[in-house]
């Protein structure tokens, strides 16, 4: 017979597991619109000049970089919250509302121009940043706070991701169609190539869209997560200390510095991925069924990630994974010549060819690489949550919000490297989003190396910081685990 304390608890953990995944939808729909179209919005959209929109990049650059490190100040906050509401809520609440403000307002006309727009741009994008970090360093933090199982917190982040890829699914497939469609009715538009052109306003409207998504989903994990009682006494974080849980904490920096490496390379192909279709194979429009492929393949990386994981180890996970990525980059560098094999094998067997062939093949390599993906990013997350007990264990000063705030840390850095490489690849491409027909070879071949051959060399790289440094395994974990209980540190 199953013990009352046992309910209660599989209750409250199914309850927060849920409560706590659903609040991902509009985050990762806000997310996705800043990180993998903003840039595009002002190159294609807003159509500013290219001085101005390599300026803005490299400004862009800076708030994202300071805004990272301003991360970690972020966690100290959050570590030394004591409030009615609990001590991640609050600021979970407030950088909710204020981040809703500021992306409602990156796409919105202000009509200003040159001078005026970048430094608008810069401040608005660097108060968007402030006010993400304030939600998503409380937010993740919360994650260690709820179980300190592995096998659960590996439950909770594949439900959470599973949710913040139906919120990117959402984006990546509609924004494209959805603001063309709203265009005619929101202002002044052109038509290029028989297509109507999306315009500012259009823009608008969708980021309001997303943002009101936002809001409800964080009200679903503000209402309905219950935090247990893990840390018997938690002690407040001074400078020192804050000092302390980040260099003194070698698993966490290893891990940092090999997640930066990863999410530059990720967030340098979606990045890459509207630009691709358009200039490469001339229809900006492939994109959405290249993106639907793309969530369908987190989504069911996501969905498997529990059964797998309890077969094999995360070593094993990790590196299968990366595998899959690499094969996944190859296939998309010779899709071309892929499909016309593909399509000569048809003429020979049956008399006709294949129809959508470099479809098939890029949806092939789409499958493999954004499984790979989903299985590095929950292994990732677990990884970085380990090294909190690591730290504890280590420095005898638990630091959750502080130690967590490095994942926003990495994002941030990543989404402005990657950012930048795409900024500067574009302008050096010299492309014309009016004439996107007469883009040269030379500019055809610098997006392709962009976004397919320096990513999968980033990842690589990460992979090998992997192998030779990260060493908090099931046994060392474990132990880990147990001397904090004996020393009366967790309860």
């Amino acid at each position: 017979m199953t013990a009352p304390g046992q309910v209660a608890s599989a209750g409250l953990d199914r309850r927060n597991k849920w409560a706590f995944g659903i609040g991902t939808v509009g985050r990762d729909m806000v997310y996705t619109l800043i990180s993998m179209y903003f840039l595009y919005f002002l190159s294609d959209v807003a159509k500013v000049p290219r001085e101005v929109f390599v300026t803005a990049g490299f400004l862009i650059l800076g708030a994202r970089l300071f805004d990272a490190f301003a991360d970690i100040g972020m966690g100290a906050l959050v570590d030394n919250t004591r409030s009615r509401w609990g001590q991640y809520k609050p600021w979970i609440a407030g950088g909710a509302l204020a981040s809703a403000l500021f992306t409602v307002l990156m796409f919105t006309d202000l009509g200003l121009t040159n001078g005026a727009f970048i430094a608008a741009v810069a401040l608005i994008y660097l108060l968007w940043s402030l006010s993400w970090t304030a939600n998503d360093i409380p937010y993740w933090s919360m994650l260690p706070a709820l179980t300190i199982d592995q096998k659960q917190r590996e439950r909770y982040g594949s439900i959470a991701k599973i949710f913040a890829t139906i919120g990117l699914f959402t984006v990546v497939v509609a924004v494209l169609p959805v603001t063309k469609a709203l265009t005619p009715s929101v202002g002044e538009y052109q038509i290029v190539n028989g297509e109507v052109q999306a315009n500012v306003a259009s823009w608008t409207w969708f980021a309001a869209g997303v943002v009101v998504i936002m809001l409800l989903g964080q009200a679903v994990t503000l209402f309905g997560v219950k935090e247990p009682r893990i840390v018997a006494n938690q002690e407040r974080t001074n400078l020192k200390a804050l000092a302390k849980a980040v260099f003194g904490n070698d698993q966490l920096l290893w891990t940092a510095l090999a997640m930066v490496l990863f999410m530059t390379g990720y967030l340098t192909t979606t990045t890459f991925g509207t630009y691709y279709f358009k200039y490469v194979y001339g229809d900006e429009n492939m994109y959405s069924p290249f993106g639907a492929v793309l969530v369908a393949s987190q989504l069911l990386g996501y969905g498997i990630f529990p059964a797998v994981s309890r077969r094999y180890s995360r070593h094993t996970l990790f590196t299968a994974a990366i595998g899959l990525i690499l094969v996944g980059y190859v296939i998309f560098f010779f899709s071309d010549a892929l499909a016309g094999y593909l399509n000569a094998a048809a003429l020979a067997m049956t008399g006709t060819e294949v129809g959508l062939a470099h479809i098939i093949v890029i949806g092939v390599a789409g499958l493999l690489m954004f499984i790979g993906d989903a299985f590095v990013t929950i292994l990732m997350l677990v990884f970085l949550t380990d090294t909190i007990e690591y730290g504890h264990w280590k420095m005898n000063h638990r630091n959750g919000s502080v130690t967590f705030a490095v994942q926003p840390f990495i994002n941030k850095v990543g989404a402005a490297l990657s950012t930048q490489i795409v900024a500067v690849l574009i302008a050096l491409a010299a492309v014309n989003p009016d004439r996107p027909q007469d883009v040269t070879a030379e500019g055809l071949l610098t997006i392709k190396l962009g976004m397919l051959v320096i990513p999968p060399v980033l990842i690589v790289i990460s992979y090998l910081i992997y192998r030779a440094k990260y060493r908090i395994d099931a046994d060392l974990y474990a132990r880990i685990v147990a001397d904090l209980k004996q020393r009366g540190e967790l309860s």
